[in-house]
């Protein structure tokens, strides 16, 4: 019984934090403020009792669940409200490097090193400081950067290149599924699909595994293979 009472709660919990979570809005572990991180720590500890103990009473748990997220959920609303009261429970922007010069005293504000900060700026692959700007730890912890004007790549407005629209790419053959409905859309149907298809050399659907169209009208096409071992190549 005890077992069967666990698994209750497992997927009763489960649920619960889906529903609440899917209320709250969707946002990166990575980009959490301060509020919402301890909110999901406290959450952590009272899920982790209420399904080690059966002996817990569930209602008083959910109970809690709920008043956790409903507390968080008001408090990031409110935050965005009231920038002053959201300034003073969470961290503010820091810039570490400005006008390509770094700034010792908030780097350690927010305690970062020399080495934290080259650390990051490879992972962006920036292996010359020279090359930067602009430097800020943003308040989820991560580094965002602007790299000076003589570094960023060009683009074709620096050039004065016109350039075609180019949207989403439509999927019109998924895993044998023909998407009739986007098909429609492009005032097309399956006949033309196959038609394109035995163009390139495809006699039936069964041996495609996914085809979509851009909006250039060009096809992109995955054929059904199978894998091949190539891990005995490597040394």
């Amino acid at each position: 019984m005890e077992y069967l009472k666990i698994t209750f709660r497992v997927f009763f919990i489960l649920g619960l934090l889906l529903f609440l979570v899917l209320v709250t809005g969707r946002r990166k572990i990575g980009e959490l403020p301060v509020f919402d991180f301890l909110a999901i720590i406290i959450l952590g500890n009272v899920v982790g009792a209420d399904i080690a103990d059966p002996k817990v009473p569930q209602l008083p748990t959910a109970y809690a669940i709920i008043l956790i997220i409903g507390i968080q959920y008001f408090m990031s609303r409110y935050t965005i409200k009231n920038r002053k009261f959201g300034k003073k429970i969470t961290f503010s922007p820091v810039v570490v490097i400005q006008n390509g010069q770094f700034i010792k005293s908030n780097m350690k504000k927010v305690k970062y090193t020399v080495d934290n900060l080259q650390m990051y700026l490879r992972d962006k692959g920036i292996f010359d400081i020279n090359e930067v700007e602009f430097a800020i730890i943003e308040d989820s912890g991560s580094l965002s950067v602007l790299k000076k004007s003589q570094f960023q790549p060009l683009t074709p407005s620096d050039m004065n290149i016109p350039t075609n629209y180019k949207g989403i790419s439509l999927p019109l053959f998924i895993d044998g599924k023909v998407y009739e409905n986007n098909l429609t859309k492009l005032n097309l149907d399956k006949a033309w699909l196959v038609t394109q298809l035995k163009q390139n050399n495809i006699n039936s659907l069964d041996e495609v595994f996914y085809v979509d169209i851009n909006t250039e009208g060009k096809l992109f096409i995955s054929k059904v293979v199978e894998p091949k071992d190539i891990t005995s190549n490597f040394p």
